[in-house]
Parts: structure tokens; sequence; C-alpha cells
């Protein structure tokens, strides 16, 4: 067959593929429910305080464990840097085996130990273990340790669809539970005994806690430290990572796939002779939160992905200890623009800056697609 030939096909081919694509984006919702989040009760909150609370005064040892193929960025930095930043627990960054640990859509890390080596030293397991999302649910050595863990009494706590690892595994069997938006019809048709509840940004259920959507790492981080250490030292955390609060509201309704979200998506993709590739330059004591937040969204614009670039192609360790391979060495490879983190800007900041620019460089519906995927409820998102 000719090249011209072959392209005409190809192109029949993407054309017929567009249509149906198209038929069904027409069936979408063409947006979400604005509905702000309804208050909840104190109460409600202070019975999940005091169930992610020790039942000793020993300094709690919490692991966050990554599978080594791809693990969410934000899902594994985030809770980890929070984590430290407080001081209130030792803290261990876990993968499935030996090797760096790729995280999804950007970076890659070194853990602190595997899990098999951490069982050794620590046979009696940890108080907390942290469930980020995973590029699979059903990794027989993330799901045999998960249900070794909590059968030694630890708090399991899954961030985003790491709530989907935490069901394939059976500990959500017969409780409430909440997940990202995007993947709560999928666990609740595998997992059917689980209670979904609505309009909560974290859901307890005896030792087993879910949360909704990717920025949910902050806030469920900040009520485990409120827990462990104290409102005051969860203020001063707070403080650091520039949120003002941590509670459980949630507006569901606000988070839906919708036609504007699937055809933003679609036309972005499309648009490949527009893709950009950015840098972000490593720095020894770099906040990580804040990195991990912005190479995060950058790469779910489908119109860019970040790269991180050191002098050489060793580890740099951030802020709170946790070491970023870089994936370029500098000097190689070409970048369209170079992400640029200020000094001094608190995470928080940094996701609405990040998602700002992502306005300013693309347009207000890949922004808030953005913001779609990360959960991210802002005032500014939802207008």
């Amino acid at each position: 067959m000719s090249l011209k030939k072959a392209l005409s096909v190809m192109t029949a081919a993407v054309a017929i593929g567009l249509i149906g694509f198209g038929g069904w984006i027409a069936t979408l919702p063409p947006d979400v429910v604005r509905t702000p989040a309804k208050p909840v009760p104190q109460t409600e909150k202070d019975t999940m305080l005091a169930a992610l609370a020790l039942r000793t005064n020993a300094r709690p040892l919490i692991a966050i464990i990554g599978l080594n193929d791809a693990t969410e960025t934000t899902d594994y930095l985030v809770p980890t840097g929070i984590l430290r930043r407080a001081d209130v627990a030792d803290v261990i960054m876990l993968a499935t085996g030996p090797g760096p640990v790729r995280l999804f859509p950007a970076l890659q890390v070194e853990a602190d130990a595997t899990v098999a080596a951490f069982d050794t030293l620590h046979p009696q397991g940890a108080d907390y273990v942290v469930v980020p999302a995973m590029s699979r649910d059903d990794d027989p050595v993330v799901l045999d340790w998960l249900r070794a863990q909590s059968s030694k009494g630890a708090v399991i706590i899954g961030i985003c669809a790491g709530a989907k690892i935490v069901a394939a595994a059976g500990l959500l069997d017969g409780k409430r539970a909440t997940t990202h938006w995007y993947y709560l019809d999928e666990m609740l048709r595998r997992s059917p005994s689980i209670r979904h509840v609505a309009d909560r940004r974290m859901v307890a259920d005896g030792r087993v806690f879910t949360t909704t959507g990717v920025s949910a790492s902050m806030p469920m981080m900040l009520a485990l430290i409120e827990a462990i250490g104290g409102r005051a030292r969860a203020e001063k955390v707070a403080q650091d990572l520039g949120m003002q609060a941590w509670g459980l509201e949630h507006s569901t309704a606000a988070f839906r796939l919708t036609r504007a979200f699937a055809t933003t998506v679609l036309r972005n993709r499309l648009a490949f002779w527009m893709h950009e590739t950015f840098g972000i330059r490593l720095r020894p004591g770099m906040d990580e939160a804040a990195v991990a937040l912005v190479a995060d969204g950058w790469s779910r614009t489908y119109r860019s992905r970040a790269v991180s670039v050191a002098e050489t192609g060793q580890a740099i360790v951030t802020a709170n200890g946790i070491r970023i391979l870089p994936d370029r060495v500098s000097g190689a490879g070409s970048y369209d623009r170079w992400l640029t983190l200020p000094t001094g800007q608190t995470p928080a900041e940094a996701l609405d800056n990040m998602l700002g620019m992502i306005g300013d460089a693309y347009g207000r519906p890949t922004r808030d697609m953005v913001a779609m995927q990360l959960e991210y409820p802002t005032a500014e998102v939802a207008r």
C-alpha cells in the first residue's frame, strides 16, 4: 500500500472514531452543578479525629506505600512531606521492590525501603499506612501487605483512587467510603458492599479512612497531625502549607465527567503539534509538596508534561528528606519553557498559581479540566 493510500485509510479511521467519540460526548451533561459544600457537624469531625488517634502515647510509625511501576505523584510525595514537617511521627516511604518509584504523571523518587525490608525491621507493623493511587489495583505484593498491616492493627488511609486498592484488598467490604469522582463507579462495581458517602472530603469507618481527589492529601494529613499531635501543631503546619482549614466539607455534585471536560481533553490531545515539555530545576532543600503539585498539575493538561532536571544524575534531597531522581541532566534535551518555584511560596500558593498559569497559557477550559482531575474545590475554579 502506498504512503498516500495508507494516510487516507488512517484519516478515515480517525474520522470514524471521532464521530463515535463525539456522539458519546454529546450524552454527557454540559456542566457540573455549582453548589457550595454543606457544613459538617463538629461532632462528626470530632468522631473522625478520635478514630484516627492512637491508643498509646508512643511515637507513631507511618508507612507510605508505593508501587515501583507507577504511583500517583501528589498522593505519594505530599503526605510524606507534610507528615515529616509536622515531626509527630516516624515516616517511611516504601516501595514494593528495589529501584526507584516512578510516579505518574511526573517525577521519580528513591524510597526509604522495600516492604520486605520494612517487615524485617518492624515485624509489629506500622501504626498508620497511607495508600496512594497506583497504576493498577491488583498488585499481589501491595494487597497482601495491606491485609497483613491491617491485621496487625494499622490504620489504613486511602488517598484519592488509593481507595480502590484498599477495596481490592477487601478492607472496605461493608464499610462507608469515598474516592476520586472518576473512579467511584468502578470501585462500587467491583466492591458492591461499599456504602458511598457523598459530600465528604474524608470518610472514616472503623480503622479505615478514604478521601476524595488528589488534592485531599493535604486536609487528610492535617487531620492526622491533629489527631496525633494536637490542634496547635496542625494549625502550625497548615500555616506553613498556606491552608486555612482542613474540614470534611465537600460538594460531590461539583465534580463529574462533563461535556466541557471531555471536549477539552480531546482537543488538547489532538493538538499534538502544540504539545510542550517543561523543565523543573531540582534544588536541594526545595519544598517537595510544592514541586509535586506543580509537576502533577502541568502534566495533566494533555498539552504539556513536566520533566525534572539536575546538574547530575544523583538524587536531590528535598526540605523533608525526599530523594527525587532527575529525569534528565542539565544540557540534555530541550524545553519549551522552565517552571520556576519561587522561594518561600507555600504549597497552597503553588497550586493556585499553577492553575492560574495554566489558564493563562491554555485557557480557562484547560485550567478547569486540571482542577477537576485534582478534585480541587476552590471558589476560583468553581465560578
